[in-house]
């Protein structure tokens, strides 16, 4: 019986890392910019394909904001391939050394950064991620073997074509990069299952991908990309932040894993705070999910608002919207605030509005998410935001890397020692 696509693609990509990893830095940044000039070269090749697959997702009546996320246009292209070109300038993190000392046999020990072999990353609606984890892995020495989502296919495999001619063309061994062609969801399933040829499996995408490959993968996993993010709203916030800031999480791009679902303000000052931003959220078309106070408030100030606010339910409190909807909760204050943070959220991103002192310190320790904000919108988690370059995605999890994962994220260690005849005793 034949091997299946996704057996064979693990297989070559397995052979690839091995040679990769003796590829030298200047090679792989040299085929980073020739990628990023492809990119552009072929744009309108790119562009037609995503059209395809834009056409039918609107006819599928996909929601708008997932149509932003898949939609690649001249603009974006450029920003692709700019990013490629900014990774190309960072650090080479691989042979790195983070540790170096003799011990007390006089073996010297050194520890050094080395790439994880094979990456293979399962995503959805994201174009985008194709060169981001093409980019990154191939700026970490890594074999990359992806699986998008049916919704972006020809997007996806075009892109993946266009670096990966460039990528050999620039010196890099075949099967450096592929993609999983086949739309079988099977296929994603034996993929997270290809133990001794998967180093890594990164999934990035909505809460259920996130599941399924918890529930399925059988090698190793970093969880990335969900994100039920909070702004917490205090008694003592400075008012003038409230309605930019919870505009700028909510609605600037509200299908991405950094915007907020969810709001939380303290109830003794509610009144007062939180009438021009309710007002603000419904005039940019937010369906607002209020709890007994909010929506008591919502319906006293009336008009639009009063239409844009629903009966919140318990579900409300752990969902991510990736939409134009969000949840709003009274609460007692800044100790509840975080209890209901750490028991809904996804851990990815969340912020506190207050001027007291005390107050957005126990925030910023006691709330456990990869990033925690004071006075900021949440929008900043991002790896280029960070200074950490080009990401692979936002791990929600402790183990073995937390927040954007940027290029230390893709390697990992191994120690060497030189002796001089030690044995061991």
């Amino acid at each position: 019986m034949a091997a299946s696509e996704v057996l064979t693609k693990a297989q070559q990509a397995q052979v690839a890392a091995r040679a990769l990893a003796q590829i030298d830095a200047t090679t792989r940044n040299a085929a980073l910019l020739k990628m990023a000039d492809a990119l552009v070269e072929n744009k309108d090749y790119l562009i037609a394909e995503n059209t395809r697959d834009v056409e039918a997702a609107r006819a599928g009546g996909t929601a708008e904001p997932l149509i932003d996320r898949l939609m690649l246009n001249a603009e974006r292209i450029a920003g692709i391939a700019d990013a490629l070109r900014q990774l190309a300038r960072e650090t080479d993190p691989i042979g790195t050394v983070t540790e170096g000392r003799t011990l007390y046999n006089g073996l010297k020990l050194t520890r050094l950064r080395v790439p994880l072999g094979v990456v293979a990353m399962i995503y959805e609606a994201r174009p985008n991620v194709t060169a981001d984890a093409a980019g990154l892995c191939l700026k970490t020495a890594n074999a990359c073997v992806l699986r998008g989502g049916s919704l972006a296919n020809y997007s996806n495999l075009s892109m993946t074509k266009v670096l990966y001619e460039a990528g050999v063309a620039a010196g890099l061994p075949k099967n450096w990069l592929q993609s999983i062609e086949t739309t079988d969801r099977a296929a994603t399933t034996e993929l997270m299952q290809l133990v001794g040829l998967i180093d890594v499996l990164i999934p990035r995408g909505s809460a259920s991908l996130i599941r399924s490959t918890i529930e399925n993968a059988k090698v190793p996993v970093i969880e990335t990309g969900e994100g039920n993010c909070h702004l917490y709203i205090h008694k003592d916030a400075d008012k003038s932040m409230i309605v930019p800031i919870a505009i700028n999480a909510k609605t600037q791009r509200p299908g991405v894993c950094n915007a907020i679902e969810s709001i939380l303000i303290d109830e003794e000052a509610a009144a007062l705070l939180a009438p021009d931003m309710l007002v603000a959220l419904a005039e940019h078309k937010v369906v607002i999910h209020a709890d007994e106070t909010i929506f008591a408030l919502a319906q006293e100030l009336g008009g639009e608002l009063a239409a844009a606010a629903v009966k919140a339910t318990e579900e409300d409190w752990g969902r991510e919207y990736l939409d134009l909807e969000i949840s709003i909760k009274c609460v007692s204050g800044v100790a509840e605030a975080i209890e209901h943070i750490n028991t809904y959220s996804t851990h990815h991103s969340e912020t506190i509005l207050s001027q007291d002192y005390a107050t957005v310190s126990r925030f910023l320790r006691e709330v456990d998410s990869s990033a925690v904000y004071a006075n900021a919108s949440t929008r900043f988690t991002d790896g280029a935001e960070f200074g950490l370059g080009a990401e692979i995605g936002i791990s929600t999890q402790k183990l073995h890397a937390r927040g954007p994962m940027g290029l230390d994220a893709l390697t990992s260690t191994k120690f060497t020692l030189e002796g001089d005849g030690q044995i061991r005793g």
